[in-house]
């Protein structure tokens, strides 16, 4: 079974343009054309579109993702190649990993305490209004 660049874009949830400005980069080795010249995805297309969407979400420039590709292509020469690519953006992820749990601490924390303020476990303590003050008796 084949797929347009509509149906692939439904799919895998990514833009048209996207996928055009993929493959016109060389990102995806084997998508063929038909006579007319429209793209035609294949079912093992769709998996080198998975995976490019996926070293693109973890950042990896477009530069390395096409030179990740090739290496694909080439075989098992580039093995190691390929290994320490994924292992280097294997700890850019995990650096950002950190800092998004660090993140979500915070939002944790500000959650709970506005949760306290709201069912009148915890006063407001950045809210001045809430103190005794002589300015509430005006």
């Amino acid at each position: 079974m084949t797929y347009t660049i509509k149906e692939v874009a439904t799919i895998m949830n990514i833009s048209a343009h996207t996928l055009r400005f993929y493959d016109d980069h060389g990102l995806f080795p084997f998508v063929h054309r038909d006579k007319n010249n429209v793209r035609q995805f294949s079912e093992k297309d769709l998996e080198w579109v998975y995976v490019v969407q996926c070293l693109r979400t973890t950042g990896l420039p477009i530069e390395q993702v096409k030179h990740y590709i090739n290496m694909c292509v080439e075989g098992d020469a580039t093995t190691e190649e390929r290994y320490n690519l994924m292992l280097q953006q294997r700890e850019v992820m995990r650096a950002e990993l950190q800092k998004i749990e660090k993140q979500l601490k915070m939002l944790d924390y500000k959650t709970q305490y506005y949760h306290n303020i709201l069912f009148n476990e915890k006063k407001d303590l950045h809210n001045p209004f809430i103190f005794d003050s002589p300015i509430q008796e005006l």
